[in-house]
């Protein structure tokens, strides 16, 4: 197999070969063509999507025109992070030729789905089923059917109605001592929330040596233990219980004693080990009785008395794609007396990670089949005089339009943890906790006014600017809905009653995000207006901008949590703007001799250029520079936060 490694090395002459000769020609279309080159090699070579995807976007964004380019990298995000962005990609392709793929609409209408832009998801997924409606010619010519277009119609619809009833749930990224840049996902935890067990495909601590088709190891398990409230680095569980290919734990007992796990013999099936007094795992051993079967069962949870578990399975006779069954504990051990459950909680599409509750009547599970946004949704029943409720969708913000799955709640019923593809994500799936926050006390029953917050984005000639723009609470993620003021004006609506700190995102192509946090004042009985002002820069060379939110710890180069986020925007920027060029500054605070400083200072300008190169960023793009303690923003002065303010990160553009 080819490496990516050598791909890039290759290129990297041929780009500099070629661009000597292309001068005099049209270089961009050029360089276009050879970055999709590259892509094509690589998908072909190695399916490492990830890194094709970068080359598809560069070649794209070199040449506007490439029709090819931009519809492969619209596809290259759907298939990887980023669904949203694919969406660019896609209308340059139907702006100039909107008959140049069949089912365009279509991808158009999945990319604002998952931006969560519904009404215009709505509008081209309405414009696809209309032109396939009624002509078989036409119909013939599509991929994709009447029945799944008015499927994603639904979904929209859905979304539209949860997101305008956001539930009171705050939904927080458990960081990076659990989360990678890769898939990491599945959690499982014993019942006083203690341990911690998920699967993951990261490469650091992985055991495998092989990868999988896409270029990324095998899954392995790794675990975390809770240290007062912080979990600890997650660490590879060991190869008693990880094979040289997938393992996957699906369950942990209550007591933390029975680890459930899939291993891929036999079409997938259900393995068990026991901890062993010294802590050690025993070697996994298949689930006895009549669970497994030569089709696949992929995930399990089993009550807290240990007597009932409920799986996942393909097997015939169910309603269709994965249904959910129960089995009970026999006599003699083995697992027996297997039963659907029957129409309320099964349909014809696919449900998946059952968990049951401490209670042992209350049933989280992923669907895809039922009223969702799209991809799985997590939704609950409760079981009463032996029947099951109506599947409650736990709605916005726990559930998105991608996947959403793997809940488990704790012991107290007070958070939960699932695996969830958002965009402040470290990687393609990260693991989330949910907690239900109390509501204040209120002493009174007046009426309250809301705070109506205002958003004016121009640009530095102060014209009003189009923008995207997203307005959500600083420390629950909550998304707080805008209507539209006019051009380049957002109108918010803050009806809570605390003042609190939000996260203001601002983003437009060719501009320098601005990624702040502001206070808001929350509603009161006469109510209030808040005006704030963001001007947005254009990416010209030589610009200069803070990276306001990428925090160390002292003496360190390793992000603080809240940096994610930041970092993320610029990823997104990067990948946006493929002919971006910048320079990564890195500063301290005064504490330490001026040498120690810029040693520290290039450690951590070299910590956010890692960062964007191992999310597929060309590191020929990015150059880092320690500057120590030589360019302070404000003095350093402890009272006033004045050091951590100056333990920052810059970006420059040099070239774009």
């Amino acid at each position: 197999m080819c490496s990516i490694r050598r791909l890039l090395i290759f290129f990297a002459a041929f780009v500099f070969l070629s661009e000597a000769n292309v001068y005099a020609q049209d270089q961009d279309k050029e360089l276009s063509k050879q970055y999709m080159d590259l892509a094509m090699i690589m998908m072909t070579e190695t399916r490492a999507i990830d890194d094709a995807r970068e080359q598809m976007v560069a070649a794209a964004n070199y040449d506007t025109t490439n029709l090819k380019a931009n519809l492969e990298a619209g596809r290259a995000h759907l298939s990887t992070i980023g669904k949203e962005h694919a969406v660019k990609y896609f209308l340059r392709v139907y702006r100039q030729n909107p008959n140049y793929l069949y089912d365009l609409e279509y991808w158009i209408g999945m990319s604002y789905q998952y931006g969560m832009e519904f009404d215009k998801a709505i509008d081209f997924y309405s414009r696809y089923k209309r032109k396939i409606s009624g002509d078989n010619a036409s119909a013939s010519r599509s991929t994709v059917g009447v029945k799944e277009t008015d499927r994603r119609l639904y979904e929209c619809t859905n979304g539209k109605e949860f997101m305008s009833q956001p539930q009171k749930f705050s939904v927080v990224n458990l960081g990076r001592e659990i989360n990678s840049e890769f898939e990491d996902y599945a959690p499982v935890l014993n019942e006083d929330e203690t341990e911690i067990v998920f699967t993951t495909r990261r490469r650091d601590g992985n055991l495998n040596e092989n990868v999988w088709d896409d270029n990324k190891p095998y899954e392995d398990m790794f675990f975390s233990t809770k240290v007062g409230d912080k979990w600890s680095r997650a660490k590879n569980m060991g190869k008693v219980v990880n094979t040289p290919f997938n393992d996957s734990n699906l369950a942990l007992s209550a007591d933390g004693k029975t680890l459930f796990l899939y291993e891929d013999v036999n079409g997938g099936d259900i393995f068990v080990s026991n901890r062993n007094a010294d802590g050690s795992w025993s070697t996994p051993k298949p689930l006895p009785g009549l669970v497994n079967s030569k089709y696949v069962e992929t995930s399990v949870s089993i009550t807290k008395d240990g007597k009932t578990i409920y799986f996942a399975s393909d097997r015939p006779g169910g309603k269709g794609g994965k249904d959910i069954y129960t089995a009970s504990l026999g006599s003699s051990g083995d697992w027996v007396s297997i039963k659907n459950l029957g129409d309320t909680i099964n349909t014809e599409f696919e449900e998946d990670s059952p968990f049951i509750d401490y209670d042992n009547k209350t049933l989280f599970f992923s669907s895809t089949g039922m009223k969702g946004m799209g991809g799985f949704d997590i939704f609950k029943s409760i079981l009463s005089n032996n029947k099951w409720s109506t599947p409650e969708n736990l709605g916005y913000p726990i559930n998105t339009p991608d996947d959403d799955i793997y809940y488990v709640s704790t012991g107290n019923g007070e958070r939960g943890y699932y695996s969830s593809v958002r965009d402040d994500g470290m990687g393609y799936s990260d693991i989330y906790l949910v907690t239900v926050p109390q509501d204040p006390i209120v002493e009174t029953k007046k009426e309250l006014i809301p705070t109506t917050y205002i958003v004016r984005v121009m640009n530095e000639l102060g014209s009003p600017v189009e923008a995207k723009i997203k307005l959500e609470g600083a420390t629950d993620n909550r998304m707080v809905s805008a209507t539209s003021g006019g051009t380049g004006v957002y109108n918010y609506s803050i009806t809570s009653s605390q003042t609190k700190n939000y996260r203001l995102s601002v983003e437009k192509d060719g501009y320098i995000f601005e990624n702040i946090t502001v206070p808001i004042p929350g509603a009161s009985e006469i109510g209030s207006e808040v005006i704030k002002t963001i001007t947005l820069r254009k990416l010209v060379v030589g610009t200069r901008s803070v990276l306001r939110n990428i925090y160390f710890d002292f003496d360190k180069a390793t992000f603080l949590e809240e940096s994610y986020n930041e970092l993320n925007k610029l990823e997104a920027m990067m990948r946006q703007n493929s002919a971006l060029r910048v320079e990564i500054s890195g500063h301290t605070d005064s504490w330490g001799p001026d040498a120690y400083n810029v040693k520290l200072s290039q450690r951590r300008a070299d910590a956010v250029k890692n960062f964007l190169t191992s999310k597929g960023i060309d590191a020929r793009r990015v150059t880092s520079k320690g500057f120590g303690d030589t360019r302070p923003l404000v003095s350093n002065d402890d009272e006033v936060d004045g050091r951590a303010i100056n333990r920052r990160v810059e970006f420059k553009v040099t070239g774009n």
